[in-house]
């Protein structure tokens, strides 16, 4: 006598129509020869995603195997690394986020510690940067090529001008903050930054974009980096254990410059590197190592110049160096939003 069986449909059978809909399939990587010029990198030749995808798919494309995936993952983890060391950082060593703490023989009122905002904005400018570069990297459309390229641009201007916030603060010693360079450096910097970041935006309308960004990135980096190249040469090593960090954090990003503008290794064996190992992925990877370096050299740096900081300096200088920030930010965004413009009519005009 044949059993009857009472057992509810399968959970998984019921929601399949839905998870189809909610998570569609992602169609097979190409070759270079299917996606546009723009899209192509040099010596990568396959790995490509389709361009006619939707944007859910390349979102979803960050869990598929294509020559974009550690591009994506390592800055992205960095990121989530980068805001949890600080909040970590905050809690058990830096006296609380800002140093909020309460004030009077009562307890009434909030006092903020100012000489932790600059450190906070570093964070900030950090963290920035390397969701635009995870983004751009996963969003990477014929359609939204320049708006996300522009936003890339913008996150390292941000992080660069953080970079030179922190490191003109917690890092430099006395005889380099009393020179001439010390005194204009902010100033000087935020214009370096915000030029670099013009050339970057019009490079993005030739195919030929390396060289034309490695170039002022490079020289506002070696600006930013001056009080800690200062204190590499004229400090013993020995004495703190501060400057073997920076040094790595500059090695390390000496080296990212060099697979960022040289197509190594895959230029001597084109197509076996597509999907792991090419110069992009390296440039990724060692940059990302470099920024959580830095964020742990300037956090030794922080907790060593913190209690004299606002007694040198005074809080309303370090207030006006924590708003000159937020101004290039600012800059930067409406620079961003009118060479954009501009581009869009070019390329209407080019019929692009």
């Amino acid at each position: 006598m044949p059993r009857l069986s009472f057992a509810p449909p399968s959970l998984c059978l019921t929601s399949l129509p839905l998870l189809k809909r909610l998570l569609p399939s992602l169609p097979p990587t190409v070759r270079d020869l299917d996606v546009p010029p723009r899209l192509r990198e040099q010596f990568i030749l396959s790995g490509y995603r389709p361009v006619d995808l939707s944007r859910r798919c390349y979102v979803l494309s960050l869990f598929q195997i294509h020559n974009e995936t550690l591009s994506v993952w390592s800055p992205l983890l960095a990121a989530v690394c980068v805001l949890v060391r600080f909040l970590v950082f905050s809690v058990l060593q830096g006296g609380g986020i800002l140093g909020v703490g309460l004030q009077g023989p009562e307890g009434q009122g909030v006092s903020v510690d100012v000489s932790s905002l600059p450190l906070v904005l570093y964070v900030f400018s950090a963290v920035t940067f390397l969701s635009c570069s995870a983004a751009v990297r996963l969003l990477r459309s014929e359609q939204t090529l320049h708006s996300l390229f522009f936003l890339e641009h913008v996150g390292v201007a941000m992080h660069q001008y953080g970079c030179a916030l922190a490191l003109c603060l917690y890092s430099s010693d006395s005889a380099w903050t009393q020179s001439m360079l010390g005194q204009i450096f902010l100033p000087v910097v935020a214009v370096v930054v915000w030029f670099s970041f013009i050339i970057c935006c019009y490079a993005d309308l030739h195919l030929h974009r390396r060289i034309c960004q490695v170039v002022p990135r490079g020289v506002a980096y070696l600006l930013v980096i001056s009080p800690v190249t200062h204190r590499l040469a004229s400090h013993n090593w020995a004495n703190t254990s501060t400057l073997p960090l920076h040094f790595l954090q500059v090695a390390l990003f000496l080296l990212s410059a060099v697979f960022s503008s040289c197509p190594v290794p895959e230029c001597f064996s084109p197509g076996r590197y597509d999907i792991i190992g090419h110069s992009r992925q390296l440039f990724h990877i060692l940059l990302s190592i470099c920024t959580l370096v830095q964020q742990e050299a300037l956090f030794e740096d922080f907790l060593w110049r913190r209690q004299a900081l606002v007694r040198e300096l005074g809080e309303e200088r370090l207030l006006l160096a924590c708003a000159s920030f937020l101004g290039l930010a600012l800059c930067c965004v409406m620079t961003a939003l009118v060479i954009k413009r501009r581009t869009r009519v070019q390329l209407l005009k080019e019929g692009r």
